[in-house]
């Protein structure tokens, strides 16, 4: 074999590469079953991770909602209101009600200072008196001059007496007649002057128009009243009264809406500041103009119910409805999502956890659905739960 040949067949030592260190092996295993043990604990974790969903309630809901065509705003109003002022100028002397009194129609509320006319009317009356005294001295007069002209006629007739002395009889007759005329004459005007002064004095007495209830208080004892306010720092109305009997609503229904409004319609009404009471009535007035700011006409609806909660002024919505509405549709039922409803079930979120449960379904409300049975007012339902939701997984609401 030639020298050639061996050189080929011997082995170089250097170009091996170095021999593998235990130790480096030993990290490599380690490194490797770490990963495999984080890729493990991130399926776990990502398989235990609360899973994010929409949600809603399950709310108190009216079966008038699916019976509405308009909806509107408006106030409570009272169709018999008035400010009570005087007649008469005068500084308050008394007043006999506060806000929330009950009047009665010609009740006293209040009182001017009067003393200077309660004593014009006390000589007035003295006046009278007198003047029926002179009546009754004229009266005796006229008796006296009858008496003495029939006893001259008398005296004519038998010749003891000439015919001047029975005319001088009847002109004194006569002017006695016409001197009772004026006594009685100056009775009545001092009786004229007894329902003037009566006049003046009633006018002093301010009286409620209607029976009512006081709503405010505008003037106190001590203030100088006018008629229309017509002195500096002078108040006109004393109090400002409505009859809480003829309280009715003010509406405005938007033009684009007419179609649906119309006399007579039943309404459902909702007070703001009350929203667990609700009444019923019906459109009583349309207002024959257009409000060009607003685009609206002005609908006035009447209580078929009365309820006395509600009070001048509130704040209310009126729905508009096609009909009527049943005594049983006066309570409120259950409502909620229709997509919160899968295959019959819904899912209630509860401390973290779905539950699962079937509900019985009812009729539409507006835009929910009526639940008979298996939630509560309250529950927070799973919005569009997916084919993958379960009972009793974790789940978290969906932040917005």
């Amino acid at each position: 074999m030639s020298q050639d040949t061996l050189a080929a067949l011997k082995i170089d030592r250097n170009s091996l590469p170095p021999p593998r260190k235990p130790w480096v092996s030993a990290r490599i295993w380690i490194f490797g079953l770490a990963i495999l043990v984080l890729l493990g604990a991130g399926f776990v974790l990502q398989r235990n991770r609360p899973q994010e969903v929409s949600t809603t309630l399950a709310a108190r809901a009216w079966p008038a909602q699916g019976l509405t065509q308009v909806n509107a705003s408006g106030y409570v109003v009272a169709a018999t209101k008035a400010s009570v002022a005087s007649k008469a100028t005068g500084r308050l002397e008394w007043l006999g009600v506060s806000e929330g009194s009950s009047v009665k129609a010609g009740q006293i509320i209040a009182r001017i200072e009067n003393s200077d006319i309660r004593a014009q009317l006390a000589q007035a009356a003295a006046n009278v008196e007198a003047a029926r005294a002179r009546v009754q001295q004229a009266q005796a007069e006229v008796v006296d001059a009858d008496f003495n002209l029939k006893r001259q006629q008398d005296l004519k007739a038998q010749g003891f007496v000439a015919q001047a002395s029975v005319d001088s009889a009847q002109n004194r007759a006569r002017q006695a007649r016409a001197a009772q005329a004026a006594q009685e004459a100056a009775v009545r005007a001092a009786q004229a002057a007894v329902t003037e002064l009566k006049v003046s004095y009633d006018n002093t007495l301010i009286r409620a128009p209607f029976s009512g209830v006081v709503l405010t208080k505008q003037a106190d004892v001590g203030d100088v009243v006018t008629p229309l306010n017509a002195a500096a720092n002078s108040k006109g109305a004393v109090v400002t009264m409505a009859d809480l009997d003829t309280l009715e609503i003010e509406a405005d229904v938007s033009e684009t809406s007419l179609a649906k409004a119309h006399l007579k319609q039943a309404v459902e009404i909702q007070f703001d500041a009350l929203p667990d009471l609700r009444l019923v009535g019906h459109v009583a007035r349309i207002v024959p103009t257009v409000d060009r700011s607003k685009a609206s006409v002005k609908f006035k609806i009447q209580f078929d119910e009365h309820d006395e909660r509600a009070l001048p002024d509130m704040s209310v919505k009126i729905a508009f409805l096609e009909r009527a509405l049943k005594p049983d549709e006066r309570s409120p039922r259950i409502g909620i999502n229709p997509q919160a409803v899968r295959d019959g079930q819904v899912f209630v979120l509860a401390d973290g956890i779905t539950h699962q449960r079937p509900v019985k379904l009812g009729a539409k409300l507006g835009d929910l659905i009526e639940v008979i049975s298996g939630v509560a007012v309250g529950d927070v339902l799973v919005l569009k739960p997916d084919a993958h939701l379960k009972d009793g997984a974790k789940a978290v609401e969906k932040k917005q």
